[in-house]
């Protein structure tokens, strides 16, 4: 079945907001897609932004599992809506949202072993989860439980050294840890622990599906070395927890068949297979057909750089998960929380909330800016933890303002994108006009700002038609999964199109940015940027 030309693939997204499925051909043309919003089709879970907080613990952010497992049904009966026939699906595969972790009680097994197809999911694993609703990436209680983890092997360094990454908050290993301490008779009535790519991945499978390497290493549990769990970390967060998470796998394996449950009720083909989910950030480099030398750069909420990496690096500022699509390489990942909502601020001050006028004024105003740069935070920063307004002139001497619109807005996206670059570079990043970048997300849309990155960076930048990368990365996993064995993954994404070229650097880009990414670095040592 899976090298039929008549065949399709089937990639799911558990995001934060909504579950997202596509089914794509033989040749990953979209087929069907369709969605489920938590907040306004699954009410009764009563979320807001798919996720649940109260004003007494505003750092605790968790997720109703069961909301999860009923959007699944949902989805599936919108898909059979939409005409899809899935006896032709071949294989299935899919991303969630990175480090949140779901509990499976003790008996749950046996439960996803025995489904009855004339009911729904939801109605069946109703005693599925000994801990619910569970902590996601947004939750940041657990300062205590990172300050120990990195303690444990010898501070942040270290822990990034083995893992990838120094602790975080939202990250699954202190998640758990926390859970232990506050909770040990609920975690010594869990069978098994999933991440939610993971959890998905067994709802589809009929068993517990393994938790894989790339979405793994964003546990602060994973050595990325050695692709095994550290034992050391483990015994720090709670007792029996290598039995609790069991083996990781590569991201690229075929877990097995899909549930009979899914045979028997939708029509699924027996030998639909299932390839093991990963986190989102992962899925979207694989969505962005992302290759070696490539630099991916979502220009959203918050901005986010993807590198891919032949060997991994210790960095504590940014991650380093393993690869998805090739299992000896890594990906560096950069978040920046000050992106499009800053954008839009100085664009309604400078601009009068008008893109056309800020894009007239960025294009009036010289590459370099007069010696003038700036760095603009509504929120503290992930990286180097920046918070407020920094403005210098070409002396950097700090000034309350400019005295031009123009100035103020080129400022703001220069400084952005070197502090991009220079937060790149110490992941070893070579830039140059051979380093093509990928630029997705809503900014993408403004050929103006990306000049500014193309210069900022001096490479050309491309930008990707793909809309929802992590989707559609987890249905061209699926057909890589299925035929890993006869084609590299380049080679299954060839009938697609190519990221369109935008925009090239400037001939004096490099003369004119790079001595401004030092300067960056070097106001950055000098404790010039902090309040």
């Amino acid at each position: 079945m899976g090298e039929s030309k008549t065949s399709t693939f089937l990639g799911f997204d558990f995001s934060t907001q909504q579950l997202k499925a596509v089914v794509v051909d033989y040749d990953l043309n979209v087929l069907h897609e369709t969605s489920v919003q938590y907040d306004n089709d699954l009410p009764e879970f009563r979320t807001y932004g798919g996720v649940l907080q109260t004003k007494d613990e505003p750092n605790v952010i968790t997720v109703p599992t069961h909301m999860w497992v009923k959007a699944l049904d949902m989805i599936l009966d919108r898909l059979r809506v939409c005409g899809v026939d899935f006896s032709k699906v071949a294989a299935i595969s899919g991303s969630a949202q990175q480090h949140g972790t779901v509990y499976w009680s003790k008996g749950s097994q046996k439960t996803l072993q025995n489904l009855n197809p004339e009911k729904f999911l939801h109605e069946q694993l109703v005693a599925a989860f000994s801990i619910t609703p569970a902590p996601i990436w947004m939750d940041s209680s657990t300062s205590i439980e990172c300050k120990h983890l990195e303690e444990v092997v010898g501070g942040p360094n270290k822990l990034a050294e083995i893992t990838g990454s120094q602790a975080h908050e939202r990250f699954s290993g202190p998640q758990i840890a926390k859970i232990f301490k506050k909770r040990p008779e609920a975690l010594e009535n869990t069978e098994r622990i999933s991440l939610v790519s993971s959890f998905a991945a067994s709802l589809l499978l009929g068993n517990y599906a393994p938790i894989d390497w790339a979405d793994g290493s964003g546990m602060n549990l994973l050595n990325i070395r050695t692709k095994d769990w550290s034992d050391e970390l483990l015994e720090a967060c709670a007792p029996n927890l290598r039995q609790k998470l069991d083996k990781p796998v590569p991201s690229r394996t075929d877990i097995g068949p899909i549930s009979t449950y899914f045979v028997e009720r939708f029509g699924f083909d027996e030998k639909c297979r299932i390839i093991a989910f990963t986190g989102d950030n992962p899925c979207s480099l694989a969505g962005m057909k992302l290759k070696e030398g490539d630099i991916a750069c979502s220009l959203g909420t918050s901005d986010t750089i993807f590198l891919w990496l032949n060997e991994s690096k210790t960095v504590t500022e940014g991650h380093v998960l393993c690869n998805p699509v090739q299992d000896d390489a890594y990906m560096a990942l950069l978040c920046f929380r000050n992106g499009s909502l800053t954008r839009e601020r100085i664009r309604n001050s400078a601009a009068g909330a008008d893109w056309r006028l800020f894009n007239e004024l960025l294009d009036n105003t010289p590459r370099g800016n007069f010696g003038n740069c700036a760095f603009y935070h509504d929120a503290e920063e992930i990286i180097s933890r920046i918070s407020g307004d920094h403005r210098f002139n070409k002396t950097n001497e700090r000034i309350v303002r400019y005295s031009s619109k123009e100035v103020e807005v080129r400022a703001l996206v220069e400084g952005q994108f070197i502090a991009r670059r220079a937060h790149a570079e110490d992941f070893g990043l070579v830039i140059g006009p051979k380093r093509r970048i990928i630029a997705t997300g809503g900014a993408s849309t403004n050929k103006t700002i990306l000049q500014v990155l193309s210069d900022v960076f001096n490479s050309p930048v491309h930008v990707s038609e793909v809309v929802n990368s992590a989707m559609m990365g987890g249905a061209y996993r699926a057909k890589h999964g299925l035929l890993k064995d006869k084609y590299k993954f380049d080679d299954i994404l060839n009938s697609l199109p190519e990221p369109q070229l935008l925009c090239r650097p400037h001939d004096d880009a490099d003369r004119i940015y790079k001595p401004m990414v030092e300067r960056y670095k070097k106001l950055l040592n000098q404790n010039m940027l902090q309040n």
